[in-house]
């Protein structure tokens, strides 16, 4: 058995859902992160839904995953962004 093998088969749709306050400028915070891992990212793709006292907001991107490493590297950069609370 390959023990490097990833559970995942590259290349893939993926999504990451990305959940952060309500506040101006966070859909576009998340957009900028993600286009710069996959710059053929379409934004319009991005499914919106606020939490019921709408304080919450989750934006639900799908990628085009080509690598286990450019994953991480989304994950990395969207968990360290200032606006951005849970990333799953």
């Amino acid at each position: 058995m390959n023990t490097t093998s990833s559970l995942i088969d590259f290349p893939c749709d993926f999504p990451i859902k990305v959940f952060g306050q309500s506040q101006q400028g966070f859909a576009q915070a998340v957009m900028a992160v993600v286009v710069q891992h996959d710059p053929a990212f379409k934004p319009a793709s991005i499914e919106m839904k606020s939490s019921k006292n709408a304080r919450y907001i989750s934006l639900t991107c799908t990628v085009r995953a080509t690598s286990q490493d450019q994953l991480d590297a989304i994950y990395r950069e969207l968990c360290d962004h200032p606006m951005v609370v849970m990333v799953l």
